[in-house]
């Protein structure tokens, strides 16, 4: 871990040692997904892919979907305290967003390899351009809700799209 400064500390690259530091860390950093140093967004959407196929052996995707809302409230408590620890209101390293969001698109999607490949490159789409007002809303909402929240319009835009091509090409996302 380094420091820029000893004024305002930032973690450039928080490791293994403070993943385990403080729950919030783990969680915000997911579960180690988010410690990548080339594209933690993507490692992070990638983790909550397991973590779905899990859930699935006790939940419906709409009990998914529904879990979804404490999850929010859990990964706002963590982003918070794991961006405070780092110094950076959104570190690239914080990902429990992308886990999360990813969780409510896949909701949605039929549960086979083209359905899950479709909700991820569609979410992480909408992520990485994030379009209006995503954008406004990474860049001007602070603290964990900000974080949490720009990626769950990422989402529900996701899911918009999916949706949309589902009733074009009903047979897209069955194999």
């Amino acid at each position: 871990m380094t420091s820029s400064n000893t004024s305002a500390p930032s973690i450039l690259h928080p490791d293994w040692r403070f993943l385990l530091r403080h729950p919030a860390h783990f969680i915000a950093l997911g579960f180690g997904s988010g410690l990548a140093r080339q594209a933690p967004g993507t490692w992070g959407t990638l983790a909550g892919l397991p973590c779905y196929a899990l859930l699935l052996f006790w939940l419906t995707p709409v009990q998914i979907a529904w879990l979804c809302l404490p999850m929010f409230g859990l990964g706002v408590w963590a982003a918070s305290v794991t961006g405070r620890a780092l110094g950076v209101h959104d570190h690239g390293g914080i990902v429990i967003d992308e886990i999360v969001a990813i969780w409510l698109v896949l909701t949605i999607v039929p549960h086979t390899g083209s359905g899950w490949l479709a909700a991820f490159l569609v979410f992480r789409v909408f992520d990485i351009l994030k379009p209006w007002p995503i954008r406004v809303l990474d860049a001007r909402v602070p603290g964990g809700f900000g974080v949490m929240f720009d990626d769950f319009v990422a989402a529900l835009y996701a899911i918009g799209m999916l949706l949309g091509l589902m009733h074009v090409w009903p047979a897209l996302l069955m194999y």
